[in-house]
């Protein structure tokens, strides 16, 4: 190769943007005061989006692929630099290569709590946080509010943006939407659309970016969850007002403050645990009842499945266990000494209905072969009264005289 040949080879220059970070959204390709030598050899890889601006003016787009450049691909780089028969090397222009792949991982969250107006409870502070994803939709526009002059803009720098846009997004669409804090709650994912939407409105033409998908989490406060938990709305059980409760939910939590209140009470009677139970059985019941009235209807009796809250010893082997009918809602198991102790008591009637394992169905108790001997009816007491002494006789009148 001759001399001229290799300062030929000199002036040719490569202009590419190797990356495998996905967080840098821009990035500006370093030259020398700005000077492109005639010929160079453009890489645009898959991904990337090569633009041409001179004097802060946008000029030719290159989409993915191998270029050389001339003035026969620089059409509008030539019209303002005033070529009009071919252009001399150098030239001077910047180039920044855009990343036009979605970001995936860009994390948000509301900063502060937004108050929602629920039939329930009133007034209730959320707050959301999810993912979102964005990438550069308008680079012209992404160029001039974004860029600016800058060398490189990482996906850190417009983080903090889109997390105060999406806030104030999430406020509007909560507000507008009138949905109460369990409806939001339950509606998650539709919303997470909507939500989507509103951020789009608020970022295309302003900074050029493009939202094609989010996901929201919405919490509630501790107290409200733990009210849905129980399912008792806080203030609704005050005033009589029962609605969308979830009974078997109510069922077991009474069950298991029983059953730990019987735990931390040594002196305690098993009679005790078991009315403490029946209690929390019998509100279950009556909020079936309130539900009935309004239109919904009360869950039907199904066997309970034994558990074995706070490391609790399991039945003897072979000791029937009984569940008991409570108003329409199953209770127990019991042991036959707890049945005995509910008979004596009243709260267990020979019509009372009861279920053991090995039975067809639900039968009333008194027809139960284990449980008849409970409902025996003690032999009639003796008449307590003497016997009454006899009746003396009636003197007979005295005969009349003469």
């Amino acid at each position: 190769m001759g001399l001229l040949d290799k300062l030929k080879g000199e002036l040719v220059d490569i202009i590419e943007w190797i990356d495998d970070s996905r967080s840098t959204l821009a990035w500006r390709f370093p030259r020398y005061q700005n000077e492109i030598k005639n010929g160079a050899e453009l890489i645009v890889r898959e991904g990337q989006k090569a633009v041409f601006v001179y004097r802060g003016a946008l000029a030719d787009q290159f989409e993915p692929g191998h270029y050389e450049l001339k003035s026969e691909n620089l059409p509008i780089l030539s019209t303002l630099q005033g070529w009009k028969h071919g252009f001399d090397s150098p030239f001077r222009s910047e180039v920044y290569f855009i990343n036009t792949r979605p970001v995936t991982d860009l994390r948000w969250g509301t900063p502060q709590p937004v108050t929602v107006r629920d039939p329930d409870f009133k007034m209730v502070q959320v707050r959301a946080n999810g993912l979102c994803v964005v990438k550069i939709d308008d680079v012209e526009i992404f160029l001039k509010e974004v860029i600016g002059t800058d060398s490189a803009v990482e996906a850190d720098e417009i983080a903090e943006l889109l997390r105060r846009v999406i806030s104030m997004a999430f406020s509007d669409m909560v507000t507008q939407s009138g949905l109460g804090a369990i409806d939001l709650q339950g509606q998650q994912v539709s919303l997470s659309g909507r939500l989507a939407e509103f951020v789009q409105e608020r970022v295309d033409d302003e900074f050029g970016l493009a939202i094609p998908e989010m996901t929201m989490n919405i919490s509630l406060p501790d107290e409200i969850t733990q009210a849905m938990t129980r399912g008792v709305a806080k203030g609704v059980e005050a005033s009589g007002f029962v609605e969308n409760v979830d009974l078997n939910k109510y069922q077991q939590a009474q069950a298991a403050d029983a059953m730990l209140a019987a735990a931390e009470n040594e002196g305690g009677s098993v009679m005790g645990d078991m009315m403490q139970m029946g209690m929390g059985v019998a509100m279950a019941g009556q909020m079936a009842n309130q539900m009935g009235g309004m239109g919904g209807a009360a869950p039907a009796a199904q066997p309970a499945v034994a558990v074995n809250p706070g490391g609790a010893p399991p039945p003897l082997p072979g000791q029937k266990m009984f569940h008991v009918d409570h108003g329409g809602n199953p209770g127990g198991p019991y042991n036959m000494g707890q049945m005995q102790q509910g008979i004596q008591s009243g709260q267990v009637t020979g019509q009372t209905l009861v279920w053991a394992q090995g039975m067809a169905g639900w039968s009333p108790a008194q027809t139960v072969p284990e449980l008849q001997a409970m409902f025996a009816a003690p032999p009639p007491m003796p008449p307590t009264s003497a016997t009454p002494p006899p009746v003396p006789p009636t003197p007979a009148p005295d005969a009349p005289e003469g």
